[in-house]
C-alpha cells in the first residue's frame, strides 16, 4: 500500500483529472484545425519547435500525421521509419535531424497538393526592455513584405525617433481627438503615465491588400486585438532571465532611477499574463528572435 503522504489528495486528483481533459481537448482543437484546412500542417509544426511549452509541442507524431487528409492509419509506420520517428515522439521533442525531415517531407506534400500557407497578422508584446523594438525593427529591415504598425503615442522622442517612422507623435488633446473619432484600434496608458494606439486604417489597408502585419504592442493592447481581430496570433516575447531584463532596462539608459522601478514592477505583471498568448519566443538573440517570428508569418527570408 501507498503510505499517507504518498496518496494523492482528492482534491488534486481532480484538478490533475480536468488538467488532463483540457490538455486532450486542446489537441484535439488543433488536429482538427489541420484536418479541416484551417492551419496548415507546417504551421503546426513551427509552433511547436519554437514554444516546448504550447500544446502543438505535446502532440505525438503518430497522431499528427492522422490529422492529415489522405494519410491513413496504414501509411503512417512506413512514414515514420522514413523519417527515422518513434511512434511515441511529440512535435516539441523531435531532434534537429528529425525536425528537418519532417519539415522537408511536409513541404514537398504541401507543394503536391497545392497547398498554401498564409500569412498572418502577429501581435508582438512582452515586459518592458525585452527588446521588442529592436526585433520588430530587425524584421521591418530584413523583411519589407512585412507591414510593421506604427502606434501613436503621448510621450516625447526619444534620440533618433522620428515622427511618423517610430511612432506619431501626438499631444495629449490630439490622443483624445483619435480616441473620439473611433480611429483607433486599441489604445492605452502605459507604466501610468503616457498613451499609446495603434491607428486603424494603415492596418485594415495592408490586411486588404495581403500583406502580413506585425504589431508591437504593450499587454493592454495586445487583450483589445484578441477582441477585435481574433484571428491574429498573439505572440509574448520572453527575456532569457529575470535577471538580464533587469540589466537590458538599466543599460538602456533612458529612464530614472524611479522610472525603472516602475517598469519592472509592471514587468512582473505582464510576466504573469504570458499563458494568454498563443506563442511563447525567448529573445537570447534578435536575429534569432525575429526569425522565430517571420517563421510563424510563413515567410522566408529573401
Amino acid at each position: 500500500m501507498l503510505s499517507a503522504d504518498r496518496v494523492m489528495p482528492e482534491v488534486d486528483r481532480r484538478a490533475a483529472a480536468a488538467a488532463g481533459v483540457q490538455a486532450r481537448r486542446a489537441r484535439a482543437a488543433v488536429k482538427d484545425s489541420v484536418y479541416n484546412g484551417e492551419r496548415s500542417a507546417l504551421d503546426v509544426l513551427t509552433v511547436a519547435a519554437i514554444d516546448p511549452s504550447s500544446t502543438e509541442a505535446s502532440i505525438r507524431v503518430s497522431d499528427f500525421l492522422k490529422s492529415l487528409r489522405g494519410i491513413g492509419v496504414g501509411k503512417i509506420p512506413r512514414i515514420l521509419e522514413e523519417l527515422d520517428i518513434s511512434p511515441r515522439k511529440r512535435l516539441g521533442g523531435l531532434g534537429k535531424h528529425q525536425k528537418v525531415l519532417l519539415q522537408k517531407w511536409l513541404e514537398r506534400r504541401a507543394k503536391s497538393r497545392s497547398e498554401k500557407f498564409s500569412p498572418l497578422a502577429i501581435v508582438l508584446a512582452g515586459p518592458t526592455a525585452v527588446g521588442k523594438g529592436t526585433v520588430a525593427t530587425y524584421i521591418k529591415q530584413n523583411y519589407p513584405d512585412v507591414h510593421l504598425s506604427i502606434s501613436a503615442t503621448t510621450r516625447a522622442p526619444r534620440p533618433g525617433e522620428v515622427d511618423g517612422v517610430h511612432y506619431y507623435f501626438v499631444d495629449d488633446a490630439e490622443f483624445d481627438a483619435m480616441i473620439n473619432d473611433d480611429v483607433l484600434l486599441e489604445w492605452a496608458q502605459v507604466h501610468g503615465q503616457h498613451r499609446y494606439g495603434t491607428p486603424r486604417r494603415p492596418i485594415e489597408n495592408a490586411l486588404e491588400s495581403g500583406s502580413p502585419v506585425l504589431f508591437e504592442i504593450d499587454l493592454q493592447g495586445a487583450r483589445q486585438i484578441r477582441q477585435s481581430m481574433p484571428q491574429a496570433r498573439h505572440v509574448f516575447l520572453l527575456p532569457p532571465s529575470w535577471d538580464e531584463l533587469v540589466s537590458r532596462l538599466e543599460n538602456r539608459g533612458t529612464e530614472t532611477y524611479e522610472e525603472r522601478q516602475r517598469r519592472l514592477e509592471t514587468a512582473l505583471t505582464e510576466l504573469a499574463a504570458q499563458k494568454e498568448f498563443d506563442v511563447r519566443v525567448v529573445n537570447v538573440e534578435v536575429s534569432e528572435a525575429a526569425q522565430q517570428v517571420v517563421d510563424l508569418m510563413g515567410l522566408t527570408k529573401e
